[in-house]
Parts: C-alpha cells; sequence; structure tokens
C-alpha cells in the first residue's frame, strides 16, 4: 500500500530541485551573460533546453498535449519562457544585483494574488506570513547586494517586466497541468519561448562564434539543467499545489544563491546577508507549512442517537 505522504514528499522533492537549480543559475548567468547579449542568451539558452526535452519525450514517446493544455502552454510560453528570460537578462545589465533582486522578487507575491483572483486558490495567514517574512528576507539581500554600481530606470521597469511576466506564465501554466503531463506542457512551452526569442538568432551566431567555450558551456547548462530539468520539476510540483505557495517556494532562491557564491566564489557574506537568506528560508518553511487542523483533514462527524 503506497504511503499517502508520499504524493506530498515527491512534490516537496521536486520543488527542491527546482529551487537549486535555479539558484545554481546564478554563476552561469554572469559568465554567460558577458559575452553574449539578453535576447541571444535567452535563445540559446531555450535551444538547448528544447533539444533536452525533446529527446527525453522521444525516449519516454511523450505525445502533442491535449487541445485543452495549448492555451495555458501557449501564455506561458510567451510570457515566462520568453519574455521574461529576455526582460531579466536584460534588466540585471542595467541595474546592479540587489535592485534586481528587489524588484524580480515580487513576482512570488503577484502569483499569489493572481492564483487567488484568476484561479480561485485559497489565501491561508500561514502563507501570507510566510510571504512576507521572505520578501523581508530578499529585501535585506537585496540591500546588502546593493552598492554604487549602475541602476536606470530602463533596468527598474525590465525587472518588473520580468516579475509580472513571470506571474502571468505560472498562473497561466497551473490549468495546462490538469489537462497535460508536466514534460509536456514544460517542452511545449519552451519551445514556444525559443519561437519567440527567433529574432535573436543572427546575433546568437555572431555571438557565439566570438564567445570563449566557458560562457557557451555555461549558457548550455542553463538550457539543460535550469530550464529543462528545474522547469519540469516546477512544473511537476505546481501540478500538486498552489501557485500561491509554489511561488512562495522560489524565495529560497536567494538564500541558496548566497551559499553557492560564498562556496563556489570565495564571496564571503556579510552579517545583513547572511540574516537575509535565515528570513526566506524560515518564510518558505511558515508558508509550506500546515496547520494543524488541516494536517489531521476533516473530523469525522459525530454519531447520533437513534430516538
Amino acid at each position: 500500500m503506497m504511503n499517502p505522504r508520499r504524493p506530498d514528499l515527491l512534490a516537496a522533492g521536486a520543488a527542491l530541485v527546482t529551487v537549486v537549480l535555479w539558484a545554481s543559475a546564478f554563476v552561469s548567468i554572469r559568465s554567460a551573460g558577458s559575452e553574449y547579449s539578453p535576447g541571444a542568451l535567452a535563445l540559446g539558452r531555450l535551444l538547448a533546453g528544447v533539444l533536452t526535452l525533446g529527446a527525453i519525450c522521444a525516449v519516454r514517446r511523450e505525445g502533442l498535449p491535449p487541445r485543452a493544455a495549448w492555451p495555458g502552454i501557449l501564455i506561458s510560453g510567451i510570457l515566462w519562457f520568453g519574455f521574461y528570460m529576455v526582460a531579466l537578462n536584460w534588466g540585471e545589465q542595467q541595474v546592479d544585483a540587489g535592485t534586481a533582486a528587489l524588484v524580480v522578487n515580487i513576482g512570488p507575491v503577484l502569483i499569489a494574488l493572481l492564483g487567488a483572483r484568476i484561479l480561485g486558490d485559497a489565501l491561508p495567514p500561514r502563507l501570507l506570513a510566510g510571504m512576507a517574512v521572505s520578501f523581508a528576507g530578499a529585501v535585506a539581500v537585496g540591500l546588502s547586494m546593493s552598492g554604487e554600481g549602475k541602476s536606470s530606470v530602463l533596468g527598474v521597469a525590465l525587472c518588473l517586466l520580468a516579475a509580472v511576466t513571470y506571474a502571468g506564465g505560472v498562473v497561466a501554466q497551473k490549468p495546462a497541468l490538469g489537462a497535460a503531463s508536466a514534460l509536456q506542457v514544460t517542452t511545449y512551452g519552451c519551445l514556444v519561448g525559443a519561437v519567440v526569442c527567433l529574432p535573436f538568432a543572427v546575433q546568437l551566431v555572431h555571438e557565439a562564434a566570438d564567445a570563449p567555450v566557458s560562457a557557451t558551456l555555461n549558457m548550455v547548462y542553463l538550457g539543460v539543467f535550469p530550464t529543462a530539468l528545474a522547469f519540469t520539476t516546477w512544473a511537476y510540483a505546481l501540478a500538486r499545489t498552489t501557485a500561491g505557495r509554489m511561488g512562495a517556494t522560489t524565495y529560497a532562491v536567494p538564500a541558496l544563491v548566497v551559499l553557492m557564491s560564498w562556496l563556489a566564489l570565495g564571496e564571503v557574506p556579510g552579517l545583513l546577508t547572511l540574516a537575509g537568506g535565515v528570513l526566506c528560508l524560515a518564510g518558505v518553511a511558515v508558508s509550506r507549512s500546515r496547520s494543524r487542523a488541516a494536517a489531521a483533514g476533516p473530523r469525522p462527524a459525530k454519531a447520533t442517537e437513534s430516538a
């Protein structure tokens, strides 16, 4: 007999894989972004993701998604896989890392609000409290990373656009997962995003000819792991919980980025950065927890005495 908690554990494991891989993308984006322009980097990443996902679909003999899933796939592909990646790459070149982190982390809040409005998701107090704690942590991390670096109105607007398209893409993706598998939704969403970014193809070819091998390998890594694998595990977990709870889970990313930068790059975080990372993780824990009553399930009705 299957453990009734196993689906929850698998979904939590999938969410963990997602946030770890998205956090690992930080180093690769910094390396590849110095050699590739925003649109070319997005297209190269998506093409690597499409090739990887297409190979997996061929091995698993996955067919086309059902017609009911296509509206969500198209919208999430355009908004999240397409516009989001270009806007984020471009925005991070216009503002310092701290400002980008502050603005983009509005995304999970928008996901929760749009999920409640469009999908009818509940907004339990624990979710709201956890998101508030995590957002405070993200602000602390962002402030600690902000310096006297470049910053522009255009950069802030692009990061805000990234947050909005990210939220819209997630909310659009959720209904599609009720009709198609996580692999189908991710594969064809990635393909749609690649088509959206095709105007950058000439740029990609020219820049790839001049870029060092390390930058190109980082771009391929972004496509295979933080895109193909992480977006699939994200979709798997999203199909089994609300959009708001999944959005709140991504607040673990800033904390993991701090840790990975420390271990991989030797960038020792300050006290404010560490405190912000701890707050991010604490907020995620609160947002994903359940009250005792909810965990116990509905109480059985009391037996009534016959007359």
